[in-house]
């Protein structure tokens, strides 16, 4: 998402479908997860399910373009066969 860019609920013609646009910041969510570096546009994008706007769908079109051009670049979740959760903490980080 371009910095410079403000997204207002009011910018920009009505969106006639309303369900493609929160089918894809559905699928934006969900796909949050191994890819990081799209977490604060798609955060912002998502705030705006109520007030649709033309502006609102072409920032989605640019986070899927910046997602195709970026293939490989998410993180990777692999199965090792561990079937217990391991976490690690710092007991004296004051």
């Amino acid at each position: 998402m371009d910095v410079n860019t403000k997204l207002l609920p009011d910018w920009g013609e009505i969106l006639e479908d309303a369900g493609r646009y929160k089918r894809l910041v559905g699928k934006l969510n969900y796909l949050r997860v191994t890819r990081p570096d799209t977490t604060f546009a798609v955060g912002i994008v998502s705030q705006f399910l109520l007030a649709l706007r033309t502006t609102h769908l072409e920032e989605i079109m640019r986070i899927l373009r910046y997602m195709k051009k970026a293939l490989g670049r998410g993180l990777l979740y692999s199965d090792h066969g561990y079937t217990r959760v391991v976490s690690f903490s710092d007991a004296e980080c004051a």
